[in-house]
């Protein structure tokens, strides 16, 4: 091999093996009438969802007013905000909507490890909250689109120019 060849990146193609550990037929195989069933059981409870991301969204701004209304900030409120964030974010890609599951997950990272939260904190709790009622109000399928996009990378200058980052 020539010294220029050497910088060139190398394909490796890894074989197929998933194909041969599963069932194709008899017991434990997979059965896909169940699995098309089970499919549609969780396209029949997508309406539900934005009525469920609805009601999660007023646990959450209530959880939110009531650590505004407390300088400082206690743990348990901050964990709650953890909680339904979390929620609110697995159930996101499984309707559709992986913009809430990516400002649902950036909500959790970014108050998983707080202990209090201060006037800069619950401002930065206010932009996901607010973020995650637009996705909602606007019914903001898939990434959002470019709208979307827009929406994630605010956030992100957000909270780099409050976290100093």
């Amino acid at each position: 091999m020539a010294e220029d060849d050497a910088t060139l990146p190398q394909i490796i193609n890894p074989p197929n093996t998933l194909q041969g550990k599963i069932s194709k037929g008899g017991a434990g195989a997979v059965d896909l009438a169940a699995l098309e069933r089970a499919e549609q059981v969780i396209a029949n409870l997508a309406g539900d969802y934005l009525l469920w991301a609805e009601d999660d969204l007023v646990r959450l701004e209530k959880v939110f007013g009531d650590l505004k209304a407390n300088p400082g900030g206690s743990k348990d409120k901050i964990h709650e905000i953890f909680q339904i964030s979390h929620d609110m974010k697995g159930q996101g890609g499984s309707f559709n909507y992986p913009l809430m599951t990516a400002v649902g997950d950036r909500l959790c990272r970014l108050v998983e490890k707080w202990e209090k939260a201060g006037k800069k904190e619950i401002e930065m709790i206010g932009l996901h909250v607010n973020a995650m009622k637009l996705i909602i109000s606007q019914r903001m399928e898939g990434d959002g689109g470019p709208e979307g996009q827009k929406l994630l990378n605010g956030l992100t200058l957000m909270v780099n120019k409050f976290s100093g980052g």
